[in-house]
């Protein structure tokens, strides 16, 4: 079983849009949209829900105001401002659990909190992990991580010989969750300046977990100066390109009909640099 994250250094590269691509081409593999806090692949796939998960992350202070003696200490040590008149604001609490630790007269609970939910869904490609974060919660990389093993599970389950994951944008802890323990990552990256910067740190976060970096330019022919320096960059540092997707109005009308762009308009310019990456993908990534 083959792990896969596809990447991009920052949203709204098409990184979501190659991922669906890619579910529509494949036979026998899972997938797992791992962008917790702004999921969107399930618009693109489609997906009927089987079962529904609570996700329980951050745990919350609760104060009982019958044991309560009201001597200022919880609201004293907050450095959160979560608690007024002996009430803790869900919102602000931060679940650092100083006000329970020292309140003199123990009147504060510590308890779970739900915090979002995870799902396993069927979609006509194939099975589907997801997950949606409660706005304003935490702990997003502990949520990336219950999808993930949700996915792994059921690629067991159904002998499945690919995992699929949708990744988080950027290089923070979701995106990190997402990438722990995989045997590969594709990068979409678009010719922009900001966008060329995105791919190094990327990399360089790639390189750090010695996971081995795959790149995709899309809509490589708005610039094509900076796509060129994208492929002299990866040329000198040794990293593979898949191949460069052209800019395509179908893609967003694909969009729109809420189905991949391979789908929708398959004779279209991007989806057939879509399928031409799925084969190398094939034959570099799956072998």
């Amino acid at each position: 079983m083959k792990r896969i994250t596809i990447l991009s250094g920052k949203g709204g590269t098409g990184k979501t849009t190659i991922t669906a691509s890619f579910a529509a081409l494949s036979s026998n593999a899972v997938f797992a949209d791992c962008d917790v806090d702004a999921s969107n692949l399930h618009l693109l796939l489609g997906p009927e829900v089987k079962e529904t998960i609570e996700f329980k992350g951050l745990n919350q202070a609760v104060i009982d105001p019958e044991k309560c003696v009201q001597c200022g200490r919880c609201m004293e040590l907050c450095r959160f401002n979560a608690i007024t008149d002996y009430t803790v604001d869900s919102i602000h609490c931060e679940g650092c659990k100083v006000c329970v630790v020292n309140c003199p007269v123990e009147a504060i609970d510590f308890i779970e909190r739900i915090c979002g939910h995870a799902y396993i869904s069927e979609t006509q490609y194939g099975p589907m992990c997801h997950a949606r974060l409660t706005p304003g919660m935490e702990n997003s990389g502990k949520l990336v991580t219950l999808v993930r093993q949700n996915a792994a599970k059921l690629a067991e389950e159904k002998n499945k010989s690919l995992v699929l994951v949708d990744g988080s944008p950027g290089i923070g802890c979701p995106v990190i969750a997402s990438i722990a323990n995989i045997d590969a990552s594709v990068v979409v990256v678009e010719p922009t300046l900001s966008g060329i910067h995105d791919l190094k740190r990327a990399l360089e976060l790639l390189d750090h977990f010695k996971v081995t970096p795959h790149i995709i330019v899309n809509k490589y022919d708005l610039n094509t100066v900076n796509t060129s320096d994208i492929d002299r960059f990866c040329k000198e540092n040794n990293v593979n390109m898949l191949g460069h997707v052209p800019f395509d109005p179908t893609v967003t009308e694909s969009m729109v009909d809420a189905a991949p762009v391979v789908v929708h308009s398959p004779n279209s310019p991007a989806a057939k640099a879509i399928k031409k990456i799925w084969i190398e993908f094939q034959k570099q990534v799956l072998k």
